[in-house]
């Protein structure tokens, strides 16, 4: 074996190994696009001929299909821990709550702390939060009342003389 076989073939490994890295860790793309850079100077100084360069290419995409499979499977397993993936769980008695959890807030009464339009943001017992009215306009200020819990939506209603009666 020549040096020019013996460079191509390790900038082969350096492109799939880079290459690997982008697939666990994607961001900025430096291994990606040094690895994508390897594998295409290995192919230009493994091939002799145009022909051979095509086969080489071919089996450089199946190598990393397979690359790319047998990452996507030891992740899926657990086998290989993902930098991107939440690890804390967000517990109700530590003060989380899912969008399943506000039908508590059904009837309850508050201000506007903004302009209704229809979206704004309401005062409920000394929380802000994201409100959104039948379609009318609500000025700051205005007494509200959550009617109705859609989901993750508190959608609202100013209060009139016969509601404080």
């Amino acid at each position: 074996m020549d040096t020019l076989t013996l460079v191509g073939i390790a900038l082969l490994v350096a492109g799939f190994v880079l290459v690997g890295i982008e697939m666990i860790l994607p961001g900025f793309g430096v291994p990606g696009v040094s690895g994508i850079v390897c594998l295409v100077a290995g192919v230009f100084l493994l091939a002799d001929t145009v022909v051979e360069g095509v086969f080489i290419t071919i089996a450089v995409l199946a190598i990393l299909g397979i690359l790319m499979a047998v990452i996507l499977w030891l992740l899926s397993r657990g086998k290989l821990r993902a930098p991107i993936t939440l690890e804390d769980e967000q517990k109700r008695t530590e003060g989380y709550l899912s969008s399943n959890d506000l039908q508590y807030l059904l009837a309850r009464n508050g201000t506007a702390v903004t302009d209704l339009r229809p979206v704004g943001t309401g005062l409920f017992d000394g929380v802000k939060l994201d409100v959104i009215s039948e379609g009318n306009y609500i000025l700051k200020d205005a007494e509200i009342q959550i009617i109705r819990v859609e989901g993750s939506k508190l959608v609202v209603r100013e209060r009139t003389a016969a509601d404080h009666a």
